[in-house]
C-alpha cells in the first residue's frame, strides 16, 4: 500500500454512477490527492439489508456499478481495497436460501452455524453469557425451514446476515473463491470485516480468541500469496488493539478519532499524546468511516481495565458531539434510529466539531501526521454535512454519514475553501519525503503537542496548540524550507 492518502468511498454514493465515473475523479480532480482507494463492497447487491455488506454473490460486482474490467482500470490509476466479508453471507444467498429449504439434506449444510452445530452439548448460562456481541442481545434468530421445523440460525449482526463456518468445506471453498476473484480483478489489498467474529467456541466470547488469530494468520498467508496486503477490522479495547497489530499486517487506528476530538475540545493534549506514543505503526488511521464514530477503542476493557479516556471525559465526548453538531447526532444515535451499535455515535466529523474549518483541517492534520497510513472517508473529503433527509427516509442512524452526491453537489464541494485546503494537506502528506522516516512526538505544555519526521535531512512538523485551536506545519529538505498555518 503507497504511503499516501487513501480514498475509502460508496462508487455509487460519491459519483451518482459506477466505477467508471470514480476513476473520472480519481484521473481528474483527485488526482495527486488521494494514493489508493477502497469502494465499499461493490457486490451483487449494493443496496441489501447493510449497504453492501450482505453480498447475496461475493464475487459478482453489482451490474449497476460495472463489472471486473471496469475495476480492473481503476487499479491501472490507483491501488485499490476491497472488502472481504469473511463472516457472513446475505439471508437471500443461493447457498442459505437451499439450506433453509432442504435442512440437512441441502449440499450447502456444512457451510452454516445452527445453534446445535455450535453447541452439540447444549449451552449452559455462563456460555451463553460469554459470547460478545457488538449489540444487545444473543447472536441467534429462529427460523422456519422448508419442512416447518424451526431452528436457531448464529447471526452476529442482523438477520439479514447470515454466520457461515470458515472451517466447513463449502465456507472454505466460498473464501478461496473470493480471494481467486479479488486477485483477477487487480485488487492489491483487501480488508477482513467482521474478521473478529468469525471463529465460534462454546465456553468463549467467540471474539478474538487464539483460534480466531490461527485462522486470520492462514487467511492472510493465502492473501500474501496472492499478492494481496491484509488491513484486519476490529474494534476493542486498546491494549487488545496493539496486541493484534503486532499479528496482522495492518489495523484501524480507531482511537484517533475520539481522542482527536477529546483534545479539541477540552484543550488537553496529554490523551492523545500517550496514545501517539504507543500506537500500532502499522495503522490506517482514520477520522470518520462508513460507521459511526466509535467510542470503545477510548474506553475501560470489559474486565475493569481503564482507557484511554476515564468515564466522564468519555461521557462528555459524546455529549459535546451531540451539543456541536446541534442535536442531529443524538437523533442518528441509539436505538432512537434503529442503531444497535452500543459503541458508536453517527454523525459526520465535520459536524461534530460544530462545522469550524479551522479545526476540521486541524484535526485531518492530526490524522496525515500520526504513524500510520491515512484514509479519509467520502463525505469528510467533502466537508460534508449530516443528511437528515436520508436518516429521515430509512430511519437508520450510520446512514446521517452516507449521502449520495450527485455531480453538481461534489462540484460544488470542490470550490469550498476549507475542501481546497484539506486537498493542499493531502498534496503535502503525499509527496514529502520526510513521511516515510522516523516518528515522533512532544509535549512542550498541557494544551500543546508537536509532532515530527524526519527522513536523513528531510523534516516536517505539526506544532498544535488545542487551547487556541491553532496549528502550523514546518517543513524543510532538498525542496527547501517552509511554513504555513493550518486552519
Amino acid at each position: 500500500m503507497k504511503n499516501q492518502v487513501q480514498l475509502i468511498t460508496y462508487v455509487d454514493r460519491l459519483t451518482a454512477g459506477g466505477f467508471s465515473d470514480l476513476k473520472a475523479l480519481v484521473d481528474g480532480p483527485l488526482k495527486g490527492v488521494i494514493g489508493g482507494v477502497h469502494p465499499l463492497p461493490f457486490f451483487d447487491p449494493i443496496d441489501g439489508a447493510d449497504a453492501g455488506f450482505d453480498p447475496i454473490d461475493h464475487t459478482l460486482v453489482d451490474r449497476r456499478l460495472g463489472d471486473w474490467n471496469d475495476v480492473r482500470a481503476l487499479s491501472a490509476s490507483v491501488d485499490i481495497m476491497a472488502d472481504m466479508i469473511v463472516n457472513h453471507v446475505s439471508a437471500n444467498s443461493p447457498a442459505f436460501r437451499d439450506f433453509l429449504d432442504k435442512g440437512e439434506a441441502s449440499g450447502f449444510a456444512d457451510m452454516f452455524l445452527t445453534f446445535g452445530k455450535v453447541f452439540p452439548n447444549g449451552a449452559s448460562e455462563d456460555d451463553l453469557l460469554a459470547i460478545y456481541r457488538p449489540r444487545p442481545g444473543f447472536p441467534f434468530t429462529k427460523m422456519t425451514f422448508g419442512d416447518g421445523s424451526k431452528r436457531l440460525i448464529w447471526t452476529t449482526f442482523t438477520p439479514q446476515q447470515i454466520d457461515i463456518d470458515v472451517f466447513s468445506q463449502h465456507g472454505a471453498a466460498y473464501l478461496d473463491a473470493i480471494l481467486n476473484r479479488f486477485k483477477q480483478g487487480g485488487v492489491t489489498a483487501i480488508r477482513l470485516d467482521a474478521a473478529g467474529y468469525a471463529i465460534k467456541k462454546p465456553g468463549t466470547s467467540s471474539f478474538m480468541i487464539p483460534e480466531t488469530y490461527a485462522f486470520l494468520g492462514e487467511l492472510a498467508d493465502k492473501a500474501r500469496s496472492l499478492g494481496m496486503e491484509v488491513l484486519v477490522e476490529i474494534h476493542s479495547y486498546y491494549r487488545d488493539q496493539i496486541d493484534i497489530a503486532r499479528k496482522v499486517d495492518r489495523v484501524y487506528d480507531f482511537a484517533l478519532p475520539p481522542l482527536v476530538l477529546h483534545a479539541l475540545f477540552t484543550g488537553e493534549a496529554g490523551p492523545l499524546a500517550e496514545w501517539l506514543k504507543i500506537s500500532p505503526r502499522n495503522a490506517i488511521t482514520v477520522l470518520d468511516t462508513h460507521d459511526g464514530i466509535g467510542v470503545i477503542d477510548v474506553g475501560a476493557a470489559t474486565d475493569g481495565r481503564p482507557g484511554l479516556l476515564p468515564p466522564a471525559a468519555l461521557d462528555a465526548l459524546v455529549e459535546t458531539m451531540h451539543e456541536r453538531s446541534g442535536g442531529e447526532s443524538r437523533q442518528a444515535t441509539g436505538a432512537a434510529a434503529s442503531n444497535l451499535d452500543l459503541y458508536q455515535v453517527n454523525c459526520t466529523y465535520y459536524d461534530a466539531l460544530g462545522k469550524r474549518d479551522g479545526e476540521y483541517l486541524i484535526a485531518r492534520a492530526l490524522q496525515f501526521f500520526a504513524p500510520g497510513i491515512p484514509q479519509v472517508y467520502y463525505v469528510g473529503l467533502l466537508g460534508g454535512v449530516n443528511d437528515m433527509d436520508l436518516l429521515a427516509r430509512t430511519k437508520v442512524g450510520r446512514d446521517i454519514n452516507r449521502h449520495y452526491y450527485t455531480p453538481a453537489e461534489v462540484t460544488a464541494a470542490l470550490e469550498k475553501a476549507v475542501v481546497r485546503r484539506l486537498f493542499e494537506l493531502a498534496r503535502f502528506r503525499n509527496t514529502h519525503p520526510a513521511f516515510g522516516g522516523d516518528f515522533a512526538v512532544e509535549q512542550p505544555s498541557a494544551s500543546r503537542l508537536v509532532l515530527s519526521w524526519t527522513q536523513g535531512d528531510e523534516q516536517a512538523s505539526l506544532d498544535v496548540d488545542f487551547k487556541s485551536a491553532t496549528a502550523s506545519i514546518t517543513h524543510r529538505g532538498a525542496g527547501g524550507e517552509g511554513h504555513f498555518v493550518v486552519g
